[in-house]
């Protein structure tokens, strides 16, 4: 039984501290079970880490009681935890913390409870005496007709149905049934109906893949298998039959997928094919709802975990599977502390666990590919869609070019609106794309230049018509859009720039006969909102669908024919030494949503970039070409994948203090860093202030990750920082911050 152990405390002070356990408590403490702990003069939670035989102090303080009934955090993932801490240079306690959702850690084992009715058909009426009880009770009767043959049925689902709570408290009265209660199972797909489904014959290439993965499995080791398969190649089907192996094996899985939009869909096809064993895990849930799937894979009444990026650490009992879909997504990173890549960390929880990890993809990260060209990863190819369907067509439409000819820059190219106008004719679907909402992006007074911009930011204001706002989509601030140039007066005030409200307006305009639907994080922010815009789009309800990036992946509609991608080069000018792989991997996923079904399928990419070697190589699908010609661009200046990338971040409301601070810190790290690591002084960064913030960054890069953050993590821990200046490490960065 321990008798000290070791505890992270829940204050973000990157230290553990040890503490003796009481006898009282030797039985309930133990790694992973939260506690609390006297520290100074008050009480804190935190976790238990480890157990000690000895420690180096003599005055230690004993753990005052333990908080949760059992461990919610395993070996595999208290290891896992360390990991992260050490890697991407965050304190313990922040790692433990990502791993739990807040409501299991403030509610721990609490669940509602609901009253359950339970039929005790043994003292029913006789055969021969329902014809009365039906004359006589009408209610009564129906009510047991409904519970003949039932397992116990909440309470709230017969008051749904109409039994009142005054017949239910008679039929208590007179026997027949016993009112106890249960804990309530918040369960997010409560009333909707889900088909199930069977497994789908695989063509070759899918059966080679998913014996691959089946090996894999069987061999209870950590491996790394790469699934590159066109869109539409079948992926989901490898993915659904290689759950079905490991849970017919006794173990569990977890999914992840990268936007909440996927999760609907993917949720409907895991569901309909493994019925309730499945949870989900996002966080568009209630807590009520996430606390109790989390639950349910804790106490393994649910073996299968899917969502997005914090469901990696679904708390299953015995881990066989790990599948991170669409893995390339930059989705996958975490924006604070600790920031870390939940397809990195998916592969090290499976070095921990012992289970193979399947990343899939039509356009895999450039890293990712580059580790399965080394032989890191196990390289699976579906080069083909399923049953034979061809390969979208894809145009490049040169907007320069159209606005010579037609003397005007249009929303639409001629080509583009000719085809939508067929594919209403031909009662076929089209998806527009553009990664930016809002009706414009910028106010400007072509008499004085006057731009509009965030008081807070340093980023122009975007204009939303339908409220006749100015927001700012980094900070959230929102004026009211003026009539006249707040600067000069003049009443010519232009809104410059398309955003999705504006596409969507203007398809109502020049085709008024088509139904038209808009998707973006201002149409999506009810909740089910994903759930039903998709819904209204498969079954026909929605002619044409605009959207931001939350359309251009991962979904699949049989009747789209047509894609149009607007303003395609929009990132490729980013100062971003991913803006071309990025811009690349869009395309061609934005591309794969059409010619899915019986149809074939046509994309116009409309672009004043039409000879980019990203817009070139989406046209051609050529995605082994780009990713050569990218890689030596990388080689050449130390990017990833040849090296590895650490962009840290400064930031205050002071600039002077601001840039002092970043200067000090980087002279300080200077003298442990190797030979081997460039670094990039501390200068403003893109985005020079955000939220009233002023932001420096530094940019670090070398062969090898630990050559900067092993001086990284020594210095953290002892560098005085000033008064109102914080600091954020961004280990294996996705973008600059």
């Amino acid at each position: 039984m321990p008798s000290i152990v070791r505890v992270a405390v829940d204050l973000a002070l990157n230290r553990e501290f040890d503490y003796l356990v009481p006898d009282a408590l030797r039985d309930a403490v133990q790694p992973g079970v939260r506690v609390a702990v006297p520290f100074g003069a008050r009480e804190v939670a935190g976790w238990v880490t480890s157990v000690l035989k000895s420690s180096e102090r003599t005055d230690l303080k004993s753990v005052a009681r333990v908080t949760g009934e059992r461990p919610y955090l395993s070996a595999p993932l208290l290891a896992l935890a360390r990991w992260i801490a050490d890697y991407y240079c965050a304190p313990l306690e922040n790692a433990l913390r990502t791993m739990l959702p807040a409501t299991v850690r403030s509610k721990g084992e609490a669940f509602r409870e609901e009253r359950v009715i339970e039929p005790l058909p043994k003292s029913w009426p006789r055969a021969d005496d329902w014809d009365a009880l039906r004359r006589r009770s009408p209610k009564q009767a129906a009510a047991l007709e409904r519970l003949r043959g039932a397992e116990p049925l909440s309470a709230r689902e017969l008051l749904a149905a109409g039994v009142s709570d005054a017949v239910l408290r008679a039929l208590a009265a007179r026997g027949w049934v016993r009112i106890g209660k249960r804990n309530l199972r918040r369960d997010p797909l409560f009333g909707q109906t889900l088909l199930r489904t069977e497994p789908l014959k695989l063509n070759p290439q899918q059966t080679v893949a998913l014996d691959e993965v089946r090996a894999a499995i069987d061999a209870d080791a950590a491996r790394v298998l790469l699934l590159f398969g066109v869109t539409g190649s079948g992926k989901t089907e490898v993915y659904l039959q290689a759950i079905a192996h490991t849970l017919a094996a006794g173990r569990d899985a977890i999914v992840l997928v990268p936007e909440i939009a996927l999760t609907p869909q993917t949720i409907e096809r895991f569901r309909g094919r493994f019925g309730d064993t499945v949870a989900v895990l996002h966080s568009h849930l209630g807590d009520g709802e996430r606390h109790d799937e989390w639950h349910r894979l804790l106490n393994g009444q649910a073996h299968i975990a899917i969502g997005a990026r914090s469901a990696l650490f679904a708390p299953v009992r015995r881990l066989g599977l790990i599948v991170v879909d669409e893995e390339h997504e930059p989705s996958y990173k975490q924006n604070e502390s600790p920031r870390y890549h939940a397809r990195d960390v998916a592969v090290m929880r499976g070095h921990f666990e012992h289970c193979p990890v399947l990343l899939g993809s039509a356009t895999p990260a450039l890293e990712s590919w580059w580790n399965a060209q080394k032989g890191k990863y196990r390289l699976l190819r579906m080069p083909q869609r399923v049953d034979d369907k061809r390969m979208p067509t894809m145009r490049v439409v040169d907007m320069r070019r159209e606005a010579e000819q037609t003397g005007r820059m249009s929303i639409f190219s001629r080509d583009l609106l000719e085809a939508m106008q067929r594919r209403l004719i031909q009662t076929e679907q089209t998806m527009l794309f553009l990664n930016r909402r809002g009706y414009a992006t910028h106010m400007l007074c072509p008499d004085c230049g006057y731009v509009a911009q965030c008081d807070q930011c340093s980023v122009a204001l975007v204009y939303h018509r339908e409220a006749g706002e100015l927001r700012c989509h980094i900070c959230g601030a929102v004026r009211r859009a003026p009539e006249r140039c707040p600067e000069c007066q003049a009443p010519t005030v232009k809104f410059t720039g398309i955003g999705t409200q504006r596409i969507e307006a203007a398809v109502r305009r020049l085709l008024p006969k088509a139904r038209v639907a808009r998707m973006d994080a201002d149409t999506t922010r009810g909740r089910d909102a994903h759930r039903r815009i998709l819904n209204e789009f498969r079954s026909g309800a929605v002619d044409i669908l605009v959207g931001t990036q939350m359309i251009a992946k991962g979904l699949d509609f049989p009747n789209v024919t047509l894609i149009g991608v607007m303003n395609a080069d929009s990132a490729l000018h980013l100062p971003d030494f991913r803006a071309g792989e990025r811009t690349f991997q869009l395309l061609t996923q934005v591309a794969g949503r059409a010619g899915r079904g019986a149809l074939p399928g046509e994309v116009i990419v409309q672009t004043c970039s039409p000879f980019h070697p990203a817009v070139q190589a989406a046209r051609r699908m050529d995605y082994e070409g780009f990713c050569d010609q990218e890689a030596a661009m990388r080689e050449e200046l130390g990017y990833p994948p040849h090296g590895r990338a650490v962009c840290i971040g400064f930031r205050g409301m002071d600039e002077a203090r601001v840039r002092a601070a970043a200067e000090a810190f980087a002279a300080a790290l200077q003298p442990g860093l190797a030979a081997s690591v460039q670094v990039a002084p501390p200068g403003p960064a893109p985005l020079a202030r955000a939220k009233g913030l002023y932001r420096y960054q530094m940019l670090l890069r070398a062969p090898l990750a630990r050559s900067m953050t092993k001086p990284l993590n020594a210095l953290l821990n002892t560098f005085r920082w000033p008064r109102g200046v914080s600091m954020a490490v961004d280990v294996d960065a996705m973008d600059l911050m």
